[in-house]
Protein backbone atom coordinates (compact mmCIF):
# COMPACT_ATOMS: atom_id res chain seq x y z
CA UNK A 1 0.00 0.00 0.00
CA UNK A 2 1.08 3.36 -1.27
CA UNK A 3 0.44 6.88 0.63
CA UNK A 4 1.04 10.22 0.26
CA UNK A 5 4.25 12.66 1.31
CA UNK A 6 1.98 14.50 3.56
CA UNK A 7 0.96 11.12 5.45
CA UNK A 8 4.19 10.22 5.06
CA UNK A 9 6.04 13.14 7.01
CA UNK A 10 2.83 12.78 9.77
CA UNK A 11 4.82 9.62 10.26
CA UNK A 12 8.26 10.84 10.28
CA UNK A 13 6.96 13.24 12.87
CA UNK A 14 5.99 10.74 15.18
CA UNK A 15 9.45 9.40 15.22
CA UNK A 16 11.33 12.84 15.17
CA UNK A 17 12.89 13.01 11.96
CA UNK A 18 13.10 16.58 10.94
CA UNK A 19 10.94 17.73 7.79
CA UNK A 20 10.00 21.50 6.48
CA UNK A 21 7.23 22.88 8.32
CA UNK A 22 4.20 22.90 5.89
CA UNK A 23 0.43 22.04 5.21
CA UNK A 24 -2.24 19.90 3.38
CA UNK A 25 -4.26 22.43 1.05
CA UNK A 26 -7.32 21.78 -1.36
CA UNK A 27 -7.49 25.24 -3.54
CA UNK A 28 -5.43 28.35 -4.23
CA UNK A 29 -6.70 30.64 -1.34
CA UNK A 30 -6.01 27.82 1.22
CA UNK A 31 -2.51 27.73 -0.16
CA UNK A 32 -2.33 31.02 0.31
CA UNK A 33 -3.00 31.48 4.10
CA UNK A 34 -1.00 28.18 4.48
CA UNK A 35 1.73 30.62 3.03
CA UNK A 36 1.03 33.59 5.19
CA UNK A 37 0.97 31.05 8.17
CA UNK A 38 4.79 29.61 7.16
CA UNK A 39 5.56 33.23 7.59
CA UNK A 40 8.56 33.54 5.31
CA UNK A 41 9.62 33.11 1.78
CA UNK A 42 9.97 30.89 -0.72
CA UNK A 43 7.53 28.50 -0.40
CA UNK A 44 7.17 24.71 -2.05
CA UNK A 45 4.00 24.16 -3.62
CA UNK A 46 3.97 19.93 -4.20
CA UNK A 47 1.23 17.82 -6.02
CA UNK A 48 0.37 14.78 -4.16
CA UNK A 49 -0.49 11.97 -6.02
CA UNK A 50 0.86 8.58 -5.54
CA UNK A 51 4.01 8.51 -8.02
CA UNK A 52 7.44 9.90 -8.23
CA UNK A 53 9.35 12.45 -10.56
CA UNK A 54 6.34 15.45 -10.43
CA UNK A 55 8.87 18.53 -10.36
CA UNK A 56 9.67 16.98 -13.92
CA UNK A 57 6.21 17.06 -14.70
CA UNK A 58 5.30 20.29 -13.48
CA UNK A 59 3.65 19.44 -10.04
CA UNK A 60 6.03 21.31 -7.71
CA UNK A 61 6.78 24.81 -8.00
CA UNK A 62 8.79 27.47 -6.10
CA UNK A 63 6.86 30.58 -4.82
CA UNK A 64 8.51 33.88 -3.94
CA UNK A 65 4.82 35.52 -2.88
CA UNK A 66 1.43 35.27 -1.66
CA UNK A 67 1.00 36.02 -5.29
CA UNK A 68 2.95 33.63 -6.44
CA UNK A 69 1.80 31.42 -3.97
CA UNK A 70 -1.94 31.36 -5.67
CA UNK A 71 -0.64 30.95 -9.21
CA UNK A 72 1.12 27.65 -8.48
CA UNK A 73 -1.75 26.01 -6.50
CA UNK A 74 -3.99 27.04 -9.33
CA UNK A 75 -1.72 25.64 -11.69
CA UNK A 76 -1.03 22.16 -10.00
CA UNK A 77 -4.63 22.16 -8.04
CA UNK A 78 -6.36 20.35 -10.86
CA UNK A 79 -4.09 19.63 -13.43
CA UNK A 80 -3.13 16.03 -14.82
CA UNK A 81 0.30 15.45 -13.88
CA UNK A 82 2.17 13.04 -16.04
CA UNK A 83 5.42 11.56 -14.68
CA UNK A 84 7.43 8.63 -15.78
CA UNK A 85 5.56 6.28 -13.27
CA UNK A 86 1.69 7.36 -13.71
CA UNK A 87 1.79 6.39 -17.32
CA UNK A 88 0.87 8.69 -20.47
CA UNK A 89 -2.33 8.56 -19.08
CA UNK A 90 -1.24 10.79 -15.92
CA UNK A 91 -2.60 10.91 -12.78
CA UNK A 92 -5.59 14.22 -11.27
CA UNK A 93 -4.22 16.32 -8.81
CA UNK A 94 -6.61 17.23 -6.40
CA UNK A 95 -4.37 18.31 -3.22
CA UNK A 96 -1.17 20.30 -2.70
CA UNK A 97 1.58 20.41 -0.07
CA UNK A 98 2.92 23.64 0.97
CA UNK A 99 6.10 23.60 2.77
CA UNK A 100 8.37 26.45 3.86
CA UNK A 101 11.97 27.11 1.64
CA UNK A 102 15.07 25.48 3.26
CA UNK A 103 18.61 26.54 3.69
CA UNK A 104 19.84 23.72 1.41
CA UNK A 105 23.49 23.14 1.38
CA UNK A 106 23.59 19.38 -0.26
CA UNK A 107 21.18 17.29 -1.11
CA UNK A 108 21.82 13.20 -0.78
CA UNK A 109 19.64 9.79 -1.27
CA UNK A 110 18.66 7.90 1.27
CA UNK A 111 15.94 4.69 1.82
CA UNK A 112 15.19 1.02 3.23
CA UNK A 113 14.14 -1.78 2.04
CA UNK A 114 13.82 -5.44 2.89
CA UNK A 115 16.13 -7.99 0.81
CA UNK A 116 14.52 -11.14 0.53
CA UNK A 117 17.45 -13.02 -1.29
CA UNK A 118 19.64 -12.00 2.15
CA UNK A 119 16.90 -12.15 4.83
CA UNK A 120 18.80 -8.46 5.62
CA UNK A 121 16.70 -5.01 5.58
CA UNK A 122 19.32 -3.04 3.21
CA UNK A 123 20.04 0.73 4.47
CA UNK A 124 21.08 2.64 0.58
CA UNK A 125 22.61 5.86 0.44
CA UNK A 126 23.94 8.57 -1.98
CA UNK A 127 25.55 11.78 -2.40
CA UNK A 128 23.33 12.04 -5.60
CA UNK A 129 20.30 13.25 -4.17
CA UNK A 130 17.37 14.68 -6.07
CA UNK A 131 18.24 12.46 -8.59
CA UNK A 132 16.57 9.16 -10.30
CA UNK A 133 18.23 6.09 -8.28
CA UNK A 134 17.88 3.91 -10.85
CA UNK A 135 20.13 6.23 -13.00
CA UNK A 136 22.38 6.40 -10.08
CA UNK A 137 23.02 2.75 -10.05
CA UNK A 138 23.39 2.38 -13.79
CA UNK A 139 25.59 5.04 -14.45
CA UNK A 140 27.38 5.62 -10.85
CA UNK A 141 27.24 2.73 -8.81
CA UNK A 142 30.11 3.83 -7.19
CA UNK A 143 27.92 6.67 -5.01
CA UNK A 144 25.75 4.27 -4.32
CA UNK A 145 26.24 2.78 -0.73
CA UNK A 146 24.43 -0.70 1.03
CA UNK A 147 24.44 -1.81 4.39
CA UNK A 148 22.93 -4.28 5.04
CA UNK A 149 21.61 -4.73 8.66
CA UNK A 150 19.89 -8.37 10.59
CA UNK A 151 16.53 -7.51 11.56
CA UNK A 152 17.13 -10.12 14.50
CA UNK A 153 19.77 -7.52 16.08
CA UNK A 154 18.63 -4.53 14.46
CA UNK A 155 20.78 -1.13 13.73
CA UNK A 156 24.11 -0.80 15.45
CA UNK A 157 26.26 2.11 15.81
CA UNK A 158 28.59 0.58 12.84
CA UNK A 159 26.14 0.50 10.74
CA UNK A 160 25.50 4.32 11.44
CA UNK A 161 29.03 5.18 10.78
CA UNK A 162 29.15 3.20 7.49
CA UNK A 163 26.47 5.31 5.65
CA UNK A 164 27.65 8.48 7.48
CA UNK A 165 31.05 8.36 6.16
CA UNK A 166 30.77 6.69 2.97
CA UNK A 167 28.29 9.90 2.48
CA UNK A 168 31.09 12.27 3.26
CA UNK A 169 28.81 13.92 6.12
CA UNK A 170 30.91 16.83 7.54
CA UNK A 171 31.45 16.14 11.37
CA UNK A 172 28.57 18.52 12.78
CA UNK A 173 26.15 16.04 10.62
CA UNK A 174 27.59 13.24 12.03
CA UNK A 175 25.17 12.97 15.14
CA UNK A 176 21.94 14.16 13.24
CA UNK A 177 21.92 12.36 10.57
CA UNK A 178 22.44 9.17 13.44
CA UNK A 179 19.97 9.94 15.27
CA UNK A 180 17.40 10.57 12.09
CA UNK A 181 18.26 7.01 10.86
CA UNK A 182 18.07 5.29 13.64
CA UNK A 183 14.74 6.70 14.07
CA UNK A 184 13.95 6.03 10.59
CA UNK A 185 15.14 2.05 10.89
CA UNK A 186 12.53 1.92 14.01
CA UNK A 187 9.66 3.28 11.58
CA UNK A 188 10.52 0.89 8.87
CA UNK A 189 10.08 -1.91 12.07
CA UNK A 190 7.58 -0.78 13.76
CA UNK A 191 4.92 -0.56 10.71
CA UNK A 192 6.09 -3.04 8.27
CA UNK A 193 7.13 -0.87 5.42
CA UNK A 194 8.50 -2.30 2.69
CA UNK A 195 9.65 0.79 1.50
CA UNK A 196 11.12 4.45 2.72
CA UNK A 197 12.43 6.56 0.92
CA UNK A 198 13.68 10.56 1.12
CA UNK A 199 14.75 11.87 -2.06
CA UNK A 200 16.68 14.09 -1.47
CA UNK A 201 17.57 14.28 1.88
CA UNK A 202 19.31 17.57 2.72
CA UNK A 203 22.02 18.95 4.63
CA UNK A 204 21.22 22.44 5.86
CA UNK A 205 23.18 25.14 6.20
CA UNK A 206 23.16 25.07 10.21
CA UNK A 207 24.53 21.53 10.25
CA UNK A 208 20.88 19.82 10.73
CA UNK A 209 19.53 17.39 8.19
CA UNK A 210 15.43 17.54 7.16
CA UNK A 211 13.53 14.87 4.57
CA UNK A 212 12.47 17.24 2.04
CA UNK A 213 10.66 14.26 0.21
CA UNK A 214 9.12 11.30 1.96
CA UNK A 215 7.72 7.75 0.41
CA UNK A 216 6.50 5.09 2.28
CA UNK A 217 4.79 1.73 1.06
CA UNK A 218 3.58 -0.72 3.70
CA UNK A 219 3.23 -4.34 2.78
CA UNK A 220 -0.28 -5.02 2.42
CA UNK A 221 -0.12 -8.42 4.46
CA UNK A 222 1.22 -6.81 7.52
CA UNK A 223 -2.03 -3.75 7.94
CA UNK A 224 -4.33 -6.31 9.96
CA UNK A 225 -1.86 -4.80 12.51
CA UNK A 226 -2.03 -1.25 11.06
CA UNK A 227 -5.21 0.35 11.63
CA UNK A 228 -3.61 4.01 11.02
CA UNK A 229 -2.29 3.34 8.03
CA UNK A 230 -5.25 1.61 6.43
CA UNK A 231 -7.33 5.06 7.01
CA UNK A 232 -4.21 6.94 5.11
CA UNK A 233 -5.61 4.99 2.01
CA UNK A 234 -6.11 6.89 -0.83
CA UNK A 235 -8.76 4.96 -3.33
CA UNK A 236 -9.18 7.60 -5.77
CA UNK A 237 -5.40 6.96 -6.54
CA UNK A 238 -6.30 3.15 -7.19
CA UNK A 239 -7.76 1.92 -10.14
CA UNK A 240 -11.48 1.61 -10.20
CA UNK A 241 -11.56 -1.73 -11.07
CA UNK A 242 -8.74 -2.89 -8.56
CA UNK A 243 -10.17 -1.28 -5.57
CA UNK A 244 -13.29 -3.77 -6.44
CA UNK A 245 -11.35 -6.47 -6.48
CA UNK A 246 -9.83 -5.91 -3.30
CA UNK A 247 -13.62 -6.09 -2.10
CA UNK A 248 -13.37 -9.50 -2.62
CA UNK A 249 -10.42 -10.85 -2.05
CA UNK A 250 -9.45 -10.93 -5.72
CA UNK A 251 -5.90 -10.44 -7.02
CA UNK A 252 -6.47 -8.07 -9.93
CA UNK A 253 -4.31 -5.81 -11.70
CA UNK A 254 -5.38 -3.91 -14.49
CA UNK A 255 -3.39 -3.79 -17.68
CA UNK A 256 -3.46 -2.09 -20.66
CA UNK A 257 -4.29 -4.81 -23.14
CA UNK A 258 -7.67 -6.72 -25.05
CA UNK A 259 -7.78 -10.36 -23.56
CA UNK A 260 -9.20 -10.92 -20.02
CA UNK A 261 -7.68 -13.42 -17.72
CA UNK A 262 -8.95 -15.63 -15.08
CA UNK A 263 -6.06 -17.82 -13.40
CA UNK A 264 -5.93 -19.69 -10.37
CA UNK A 265 -2.38 -19.43 -8.96
CA UNK A 266 0.05 -16.37 -9.71
CA UNK A 267 2.71 -18.01 -11.10
CA UNK A 268 0.18 -19.63 -13.22
CA UNK A 269 -0.79 -16.15 -14.03
CA UNK A 270 2.06 -15.35 -14.96
CA UNK A 271 2.49 -17.51 -17.17
CA UNK A 272 -0.47 -17.18 -18.99
CA UNK A 273 0.04 -13.63 -19.24
CA UNK A 274 3.30 -14.82 -21.26
CA UNK A 275 1.71 -17.39 -23.88
CA UNK A 276 -0.81 -14.61 -24.87
CA UNK A 277 2.27 -12.18 -25.33
CA UNK A 278 3.78 -15.41 -27.18
CA UNK A 279 0.56 -15.52 -29.29
CA UNK A 280 0.67 -11.79 -30.49
CA UNK A 281 -2.28 -10.87 -28.31
CA UNK A 282 -1.92 -8.48 -25.13
CA UNK A 283 -2.91 -9.10 -21.37
CA UNK A 284 -6.15 -6.88 -20.03
CA UNK A 285 -5.75 -7.83 -16.94
CA UNK A 286 -3.48 -9.83 -14.15
CA UNK A 287 -6.31 -12.08 -12.09
CA UNK A 288 -5.51 -14.86 -9.90
CA UNK A 289 -9.00 -16.19 -8.06
CA UNK A 290 -7.04 -18.13 -5.62
CA UNK A 291 -6.54 -21.73 -4.86
CA UNK A 292 -10.21 -21.59 -2.37
CA UNK A 293 -12.08 -19.34 -4.43
CA UNK A 294 -16.09 -19.71 -4.33
CA UNK A 295 -18.69 -19.58 -7.19
CA UNK A 296 -19.16 -16.31 -5.73
CA UNK A 297 -15.81 -14.92 -5.84
CA UNK A 298 -15.63 -16.57 -9.84
CA UNK A 299 -18.70 -14.55 -10.48
CA UNK A 300 -17.20 -11.17 -9.01
CA UNK A 301 -14.20 -12.02 -10.81
CA UNK A 302 -15.76 -12.44 -14.25
CA UNK A 303 -17.87 -9.02 -13.74
CA UNK A 304 -14.66 -7.24 -13.12
CA UNK A 305 -13.09 -8.19 -16.10
CA UNK A 306 -15.99 -7.56 -18.03
CA UNK A 307 -16.56 -4.09 -16.93
CA UNK A 308 -13.19 -3.16 -18.66
CA UNK A 309 -14.65 -2.07 -22.30
CA UNK A 310 -10.68 -2.40 -23.48
CA UNK A 311 -11.83 -6.70 -23.33
CA UNK A 312 -12.49 -8.57 -26.32
CA UNK A 313 -12.32 -11.93 -25.51
CA UNK A 314 -11.75 -14.12 -22.12
CA UNK A 315 -9.27 -16.68 -21.00
CA UNK A 316 -9.98 -18.99 -18.60
CA UNK A 317 -7.54 -21.20 -17.44
CA UNK A 318 -7.79 -23.37 -14.31
CA UNK A 319 -5.85 -26.16 -12.60
CA UNK A 320 -8.18 -27.84 -10.28
CA UNK A 321 -6.50 -28.35 -6.97
CA UNK A 322 -8.09 -27.02 -4.40
CA UNK A 323 -10.38 -24.52 -6.73
CA UNK A 324 -12.38 -27.46 -8.19
CA UNK A 325 -13.06 -27.24 -11.86
CA UNK A 326 -16.71 -28.01 -11.10
CA UNK A 327 -17.16 -25.24 -8.47
CA UNK A 328 -15.30 -22.77 -11.59
CA UNK A 329 -18.03 -23.98 -13.70
CA UNK A 330 -20.65 -22.79 -11.53
CA UNK A 331 -19.41 -19.49 -11.00
CA UNK A 332 -18.67 -18.77 -14.62
CA UNK A 333 -22.60 -19.66 -14.63
CA UNK A 334 -23.65 -17.66 -12.07
CA UNK A 335 -21.67 -14.74 -13.62
CA UNK A 336 -23.28 -15.53 -17.33
CA UNK A 337 -27.05 -15.49 -15.69
CA UNK A 338 -25.82 -12.56 -13.18
CA UNK A 339 -23.71 -10.19 -15.55
CA UNK A 340 -24.67 -11.36 -18.87
CA UNK A 341 -20.96 -12.48 -20.93
CA UNK A 342 -20.63 -10.02 -23.94
CA UNK A 343 -17.48 -11.62 -25.32
CA UNK A 344 -16.16 -14.70 -26.63
CA UNK A 345 -14.71 -16.57 -23.76
CA UNK A 346 -12.21 -19.74 -24.19
CA UNK A 347 -11.82 -22.05 -21.32
CA UNK A 348 -9.10 -24.74 -20.42
CA UNK A 349 -9.39 -26.84 -17.58
CA UNK A 350 -7.37 -29.66 -16.08
CA UNK A 351 -7.25 -31.38 -12.68
CA UNK A 352 -10.05 -32.24 -10.28
CA UNK A 353 -13.57 -32.93 -11.17
CA UNK A 354 -12.33 -31.34 -14.65
CA UNK A 355 -15.49 -33.78 -16.03
CA UNK A 356 -18.06 -32.53 -13.89
CA UNK A 357 -16.78 -28.69 -14.51
CA UNK A 358 -17.01 -29.06 -18.51
CA UNK A 359 -20.67 -31.05 -18.29
CA UNK A 360 -21.49 -27.98 -16.45
CA UNK A 361 -20.31 -25.91 -18.93
CA UNK A 362 -21.49 -28.14 -21.75
CA UNK A 363 -25.01 -28.28 -20.23
CA UNK A 364 -24.76 -24.49 -19.51
CA UNK A 365 -25.93 -23.10 -22.89
CA UNK A 366 -23.40 -20.74 -22.73
CA UNK A 367 -20.85 -19.87 -26.39
CA UNK A 368 -17.64 -21.02 -25.07
CA UNK A 369 -14.81 -22.44 -27.00
CA UNK A 370 -12.34 -25.15 -24.90
CA UNK A 371 -9.42 -25.35 -25.42
CA UNK A 372 -6.68 -28.50 -25.57
CA UNK A 373 -4.11 -26.95 -23.38
CA UNK A 374 -2.70 -23.86 -22.56
CA UNK A 375 -1.21 -22.72 -25.81
CA UNK A 376 -3.84 -23.83 -28.01
CA UNK A 377 -6.15 -21.65 -25.68
CA UNK A 378 -4.10 -18.57 -26.39
CA UNK A 379 -4.00 -19.16 -30.06
CA UNK A 380 -7.42 -19.21 -30.03
CA UNK A 381 -8.39 -16.25 -27.55
CA UNK A 382 -5.65 -14.19 -29.50
CA UNK A 383 -7.42 -15.14 -33.17
CA UNK A 384 -10.80 -14.04 -31.18
CA UNK A 385 -9.61 -10.79 -30.00
CA UNK A 386 -7.67 -10.48 -34.07
CA UNK A 387 -4.41 -10.67 -33.10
Amino acid sequence: MKIHEYQSKELFQKYNIPIPRGKLVFTADEAAAAASDIGAFPVVVKAQIHAGGRGKGGGVKLAGSIDEVKKAASDIIGMTLVTHQTGSEGRTVKKALIEEGLDIKKELYLSIIPDRATAKIIIMASEAGGMDIEEVAEKTPEKLIKTYVDPLMGIQGYHLREIGFGLNLPKEALKPFSGMLKNLYAMFVDYDCSLVEINPLVLLGDGGVAALDAKVNFDDNALYRHKDVVEYRDLDEEDPLEVEASKYNLNYINLDGNVGNMVNGAGLAMATMDIIKQAGAKPANFLDVGGGASADMVENGFRIILSDKNVKGVLINIFGGILRCDILAEGVVQAAKKVGINVPVVVRMEGTNVEEGRRILAESGLDLVTAVNLKDAAEKVAGIVGA
